[in-house]
């Protein structure tokens, strides 16, 4: 009944910020919200940007692709200068060359992937500067692409995509800033820390022991670790830590804030091309998917876990307990991690790796299918944008006529676009897979053998290709081979969608609208939508099916079952 309960309470929750989040965003990127220009106009005079100046797609990609690659060097710096630095109050050293590129890497592509435990590793300083400041700006560069693409579907005959400097100062100022400041002061309402005072020490008088209890500006990073999509902990335990997820609240609100701008942001899709039906039909993509790999998951995780079983311990009446932070429970942190794995966040409160076989096949295959259900901060939404271009292409072969999405022809440069864009995060990621399993160097770190260790890597690999960040713990992926190949899988698993996704933008914003008749295949209809399912259910399915097949589906049947 609870878990009843608060899944209703979360549709309801995101039904309000479809509606009125989603319009504000509307807002946002036409330029009609201008509550801070006071602080707006001098960023664009100090960058010398001209707000009123449109960018092509080749410009608007450049200047991406720079900010970015500027972004990482920056982070690698802060990083391998951190005992330079202020804000040290544990005198940590420098982050080795192999992690700080990983980290670099990591944030700036709002992966967040961590082979380190924040509180061991990083200062407050670079906690704050070099990795917060990145939670807000790696974000904000996948919602800017979303609102890229969607001009580029909604002009007609048009040269320019917007400005990406405007787009990236909007994202920041009018919505993650200010959804950030409000909800930080609520987790810290709840017992979430907050303070630059270093870690207190706790001293055990009767036995002689004195106890470090790390501490620091935490629910400022925690709002927007799941706000951003980002994931990333301030501690090793990430959202089980008591003082990031403290209560029961704390952990609703973080699976709220997780899903609210993608979900968001099919509402600004369907306004902004004058069609909220569009929008509706994209949720419907994102939602009927989410729902079925959640299914999946509460049912894996209901099953009692088989090597306590197999240990001769008493029944598990509440499921496979083992890594589960007994203050939220089975079904609440199964929501919580389909949620993270489903979008790009990968934040977690509980041990994935100990979850059964099936609820992490529930969590894998979620990735599988190319973070679109919902997806990332905007990185969902220009992510399954292209498959339903595909879908349409497919239609309308079916019907025998030149496919067509939102007036446009898709001809053959828009679907090799779109190829491009839905096929880089497989091929990087069954690449490096492969590779990682051929070598010592790959298969040493593994604490598990057999399907769970291949598991183990295969996770590693989708979760950093997809730009999540989440990991099966079985994995000692702090090596040098594991840093560094871990950073191009997530620079293949961002540039090489967002370049294709903008260039697809740029060609359809050139096109002239083409008038509906009775023989166009409609994009608002539940056939549509089953199509665009059948697309992502198929492409994922073909191209990962039998990597799953090796992890968690063999793991599974060798306990003598698939389902119950």
């Amino acid at each position: 009944m609870a878990f009843a309960l608060t899944l209703v309470a979360l549709v309801v929750v995101l039904a309000l910020s479809w509606r009125y989040l989603g319009a504000y965003l509307v807002a946002v990127y036409e330029g009609r919200v201008r509550w801070l220009a006071f602080l707006e106009r001098p960023i664009y005079r100090l960058a010398g940007v001209d707000p009123e100046a449109e960018q092509s797609w080749q410009r608007y990609s450049l200047s991406l692709l720079v900010f970015s690659g500027v972004s990482i060097l920056l982070t690698y710096a802060l990083l391998r200068l951190q005992r330079f630095l202020p804000l040290d109050p544990q005198h940590l050293g420098a982050v080795t060359p192999a992690l700080a590129w990983n980290t670099a890497v990591s944030f700036v592509t709002n992966t967040n992937w961590q082979n380190y435990a924040g509180e061991t590793t990083m200062s407050y300083f670079s906690q704050m500067v070099a990795l917060a400041v990145q939670n807000f700006v790696s974000p904000a560069v996948g919602m800017v692409v979303a609102i890229a693409l969607i001009r580029g579907l909604a002009r007609r005959s048009a040269r320019t995509i917007g400005n990406f400097w405007v787009d990236l100062v909007r994202s920041v100022l009018y919505v993650l800033l200010p959804i950030s400041v409000v909800f930080a002061v609520l987790f810290v309402s709840q017992g979430a820390v907050q303070t630059l005072a270093g870690p207190a020490h706790v001293h055990d008088a009767l036995n002689g022991v004195t106890q470090v209890i790390a501490r620091g500006p935490v629910a400022s990073q925690e709002v927007i670790k799941q706000l951003g999509t980002n994931g990333g902990g301030f501690f090793g335990a990430n959202g089980a830590h008591p003082f990031e997820n403290p209560t029961g609240l704390t952990n609703f609100l973080s699976i709220v804030l997780i899903l609210c701008i993608p979900v968001a942001l099919t509402y600004t899709f369907g306004k902004m091309v004058g069609s909220v039906r569009q929008g509706v039909a994209v949720l419907a993509v994102m939602t009927i998917l989410f729902g079925a790999w959640l299914a999946v998951g509460v049912v894996g995780q209901k099953e009692p876990n088989p090597a306590v079983a197999a240990a001769g311990l008493p029944a598990q009446p509440q499921g496979n307990t083992e890594g589960i932070e007994t203050r939220f429970g089975v079904d609440s942190s199964v929501l919580y991690g389909i949620a993270s794995t489903q979008t790009s966040t990968g934040s977690a409160d509980s041990a994935y790796d100990s979850w059964n076989p099936l609820g992490g096949l529930a969590l894998m295959a979620g990735m599988a299918q190319g973070d679109v259900t919902p997806g990332g901060v905007g990185s969902g939404l220009y992510t399954i944008l292209p498959s339903a271009i595909l879908a349409v292409f497919i239609g309308g072969l079916m019907v025998g006529r030149t496919p067509e999405y939102l007036g446009k022809k898709i001809q053959a440069r828009e679907v090799k676009l779109a190829a491009l864009a839905v096929l880089a995060m497989p091929l990087a990621v069954l690449v490096l897979t492969g590779i990682a399993v051929s070598i010592h160097a790959g298969t040493a770190p593994t604490l598990n053998k057999g399907p769970q260790g291949f598991g183990e890597i295969f996770y590693a690999f989708l979760s950093q290709g997809n730009n999540n960040g989440s990991a099966f713990g079985g994995l000692a992926s702090n090596t040098a081979f594991y840093n560094v190949t871990g950073g191009l899988d997530m620079l293949v698993g961002r540039f090489a969608v967002i370049v294709p996704v903008l260039a697809l933008a740029g060609t359809l914003a050139a096109k002239s609208a083409v008038p509906a008749s009775l023989g166009t295949f409609r994009t608002d209809t539940p056939l549509f939508v089953g199509l665009v399912i059948g697309v992502i259910v198929i492409v994922g399915g073909l191209t990962f099916f039998p990597a799953l097949s090796l992890g968690p589906i063999v793991e599974q049947l060798s306990h003598g079952r698939l389902f119950g």
